[in-house]
């Protein structure tokens, strides 16, 4: 559902429902469609919350979550004006934004910094492997077709030496849910993922096998960092997943919620204005959360210049911008 603004006269109704109102009067409330990725995944986690916590927070809006293939997809979704909204991984992005392997790069704007992005991967905890270069030659379940996960591990990989599809046997998924089951069973030996709170890493860390989770060395990060200087050295914090009591070391980036370029300025700055309001709450939702704040945007934005307008806006008046 593309954007529209929808102008309530008396007893109008919609697609998405009768009009707010407020005072008993009839307002106008505005649809944002939202493009997430495939179910069981990290990103339609994180958009269910967000867009729950938005429409709660401000009766104006009407954002609606919807299920994509994920990053891969959601760049030209965007790019084509058929949705308003979406989650974006930070590797599509980078690429996007540099024109890498599709030019000219996209003109799309960042709504916010959404939360940091770690990559690893996750084993039975009765698994014989330790390292990554363990696990060359094994079943490896890499992500979902079209997510940015995929793209995540393939620069990883690369900054050690290692070819994806060439020293692994890669699994791509239809769905992202589908990994720690195949893992599990034995159908593979590893699954990759990333960041705080992701489902695939919950699920591992809960079932009956238990879970260890691989990450670079301390070697293997400074390789990764000095060929992929886009990456940056993050860390999962201890006790982000059941009986994970150490901290992991890794390496990733942020992902984003960006927006097509044509999305008037009034609206993202509502939608900035609400998000950031409501900052505590977002967070008290959903762990992961937690990182998306006015700072972390324009923190996390490869250049402020590719923050939408109406958003910067926002965030001059806030006092985070200059």
């Amino acid at each position: 559902m593309k954007f529209a603004v929808v102008i309530c006269a008396g007893a109008l109704l919609f697609a998405s429902g009768a009009a707010a109102e407020e005072g008993g009067k009839a307002i106008s409330k505005t649809t944002i469609s939202f493009g997430t990725a495939t179910p069981g995944g990290g990103f339609p986690l994180y958009g269910n919350a967000f867009a729950e916590a938005m429409n709660a927070a401000d009766p104006t809006l009407s954002i609606e979550p919807r299920n994509t293939k994920g990053s891969s997809e959601n760049i030209p979704l965007l790019e084509a004006g058929t949705i308003d909204i979406a989650t974006v991984a930070g590797e599509p992005t980078y690429e996007a934004l540099k024109g890498i392997g599709r030019p000219p790069a996209t003109k799309l704007k960042i709504l916010t910094a959404m939360y940091s992005s770690p990559g690893m991967f996750v084993v039975r905890a009765d698994s014989p492997y330790r390292t990554i270069r363990d696990l060359v030659g094994q079943p490896i379940a890499f992500g979902a077709k079209g997510s940015g996960l995929p793209i995540l591990s393939r620069y990883v990989l690369d900054g050690i030496g290692l070819k994806q599809d060439e020293d692994f046997k890669s699994i791509y998924l239809d769905r992202a849910g589908d990994g720690p089951a195949m893992v599990q069973d034995g159908r593979a030996a590893a699954l990759w993922g990333a960041g705080i709170g992701w489902p695939g890493f919950t699920a591992m860390a809960d079932s009956a096998t238990g879970a260890r989770f691989i990450a670079p060395s301390a070697e293997e990060i400074a390789r990764i960092l000095a060929r992929h200087s886009f990456l940056k050295p993050l860390t999962i914090p201890a006790n982000s997943y059941p009986k994970q009591s150490e901290p992991i070391a890794s390496v990733g980036s942020w992902s984003y919620i960006l927006v097509r370029e044509s999305l008037p300025d009034d609206v993202a700055y509502r939608m900035a204005r609400t998000l950031h309001a409501i900052e505590a709450t977002f967070c008290n939702k959903l762990a992961q959360a937690c990182e998306t704040t006015a700072k972390n945007t324009l923190a996390a934005a490869p250049d402020v210049a590719l923050i939408h307008p109406g958003v910067l806006k926002y965030l001059r008046e806030l006092g985070v911008a200059k």
